[in-house]
């Protein structure tokens, strides 16, 4: 993305996209949703936040296929539409594009309607116009007006919906209102409620008004949807990296009990999980284009990239439709967190051991270590099962939300609940195999290029990205 000064000479070689409509209908939120950035542009909830027309540049590979342009709200479409009137009087000779070129060529600095005549300048030098319409919004008289001044430009128009959940009532009647005026090639894109889909039909609309650049919206369209899936991919294997990194982590114990020396172990692997969560939230957020500072402006429940709901908290489990009846599960609520193990295996399991050291010398090398821990009377405290769960329904839950997140939503993001969210079909299995590799809990060649690992992470991105 290019933020540029719009009076470049370069603007007439792209396809040149001016976004018009009302004020406060989400002009410049489209724009940033379109940008996948929170820098462009002002958006607040106050009328006429954008005073002059901006512009930005959308490149597929480093080509630039297209420029944005951002433009004031129509305040008074009123007063612009009885002006055009008169000069239409007065000059009944100059085609209805001829009277909006000496509009916009003869408003003064100081005239009341010098941002309506920003706009039709700009409308006037593009190519294609986006009229953003917030559905919310009953076809008011003066949404008629803009649409009947914005036809006289002889561009094509396309309507865009937003702010459209939950408003199916509303944006039939605005459907049935644009059909006056031949609108058919609609689109609803929420730029709060984002999905990509959205955001391909409208260069294939565009594709279809503008059949001279087809070709070059197609490599947009192309390279887009690479760098989106690329993009999910990369959120999806960050989040199998803190499973393997949490899973594979442990504490050396000595059997005989040690009351001080446990609870300094217990803190130090609650810690350990903290940070690698914080790590992982913070590493999500930046592969979204969401930082630390948009996080706290736009107030999704972190502080400081740090979770304001603890992993270790009281009631966490209950929030993530977890058991909380099982033993396992009342020792995580309470803050535990943490399991008993030998190699990778419980102590349940470890009394198995001793038949393994008399399975010969391949099973030694495999279990060494443990069985030689086990000789020298030392466990290891892992992060529990139920740990394990939490963290992974906690990352699906806000990887789909930053997926389906717009760059412009300033609402509060929550997160703090995953209850329709599900563990995969092999979890126990898959989290079994990472306990049982503890080398495998920093990436390296080694680790990345073993068969077994491979298939462990394809398991859990596969998931994590199934339903999106």
């Amino acid at each position: 993305m290019m933020v540029k000064n719009p009076n470049r000479s370069d603007t007439q070689l792209l396809l040149n996209i001016v976004v018009v409509g009302h004020t406060n209908t989400g002009k410049t939120s489209l724009i940033r949703t379109m940008l996948r950035s929170t820098e462009f542009g002002v958006i607040e909830d106050a009328a006429g936040t954008t005073r002059h027309v901006e512009q930005a540049t959308i490149s597929a590979n480093n080509e630039p296929i297209l420029h944005l342009y951002d433009t004031p709200g129509l305040e008074d479409s009123r007063a612009l539409f009885a002006h055009i009137k008169k000069l239409q009087i007065k000059s009944k000779l100059l085609s209805p594009i001829q009277i909006l070129e000496q509009f916009s060529a003869n408003v003064s600095v100081s005239d009341p309607l010098e941002q309506e005549a920003k706009v039709i300048r700009q409308a006037l030098r593009s190519d294609i116009l986006l009229y953003i319409i917030d559905v919310r919004e009953p076809f008011l008289e003066k949404y008629r007006l803009e649409l009947e001044i914005l036809t006289q430009s002889g561009k094509p128009i396309i309507p865009v919906f937003n702010f459209i959940a939950g408003h199916d009532r509303e944006l039939a009647k605005w459907r049935e209102h644009l059909t006056v005026f031949h609108m058919h090639a609609t689109l609803e894109f929420d730029t709060v409620a984002f999905t990509f889909d959205a955001e391909k039909r409208l260069y294939q609309k565009m594709q279809v008004l503008l059949e001279s650049h087809n070709d070059r919206l197609q490599k947009l369209i192309d390279y887009r949807a690479k760098l989106w899936n690329q993009l999910c991919l990369s959120g999806a294997k960050r989040i199998a990296e803190l499973i393997a990194n949490v899973a594979c982590y442990r504490e050396s114990k000595a059997i005989k009990n040690n009351l001080i020396a446990d609870s300094l172990i217990e803190d130090r692997l609650h810690n350990f999980v903290r940070k690698a969560e914080q790590h992982c939230l913070h590493d999500l957020l930046a592969i979204f284009n969401f930082s630390d500072k948009d996080v706290e402006i736009q107030r999704i429940p972190v502080c400081n990239g740090q979770w304001q709901l603890d992993i270790f908290a009281p009631g966490i489990l209950k929030a993530y439709g977890l058991d909380v009846g099982s033993a396992a599960a009342k020792g995580a609520a309470a803050g535990v967190g943490i399991d008993l193990m030998v190699g990778g295996m419980s102590l349940g399991a470890a009394s198995a051991l001793g038949a393994i050291a008399g399975a010969g010398w391949s099973t030694f090398k495999r279990y060494g270590d443990e069985i030689k821990a086990t000789v020298k009377g030392t466990q290891w405290q892992c992060a529990d099962e139920t740990t394990l769960q939490v963290l992974y329904l906690r990352q699906k839950h806000l990887l789909k939300k930053l997926v389906h997140r717009g760059h412009a939503a300033q609402d509060k993001l929550q997160v703090g609940k995953a209850g329709d969210e599900k563990l995969p079909k092999d979890w126990n299995k898959l989290i079994s195999s990472l306990r049982q590799n503890p080398g495998w809990q920093e990436p390296s060649a080694a680790r990345n290029n073993n068969p077994q690992y491979q298939q462990i992470e394809a398991t859990l991105v596969g998931e994590l990205l199934n339903e999106e």
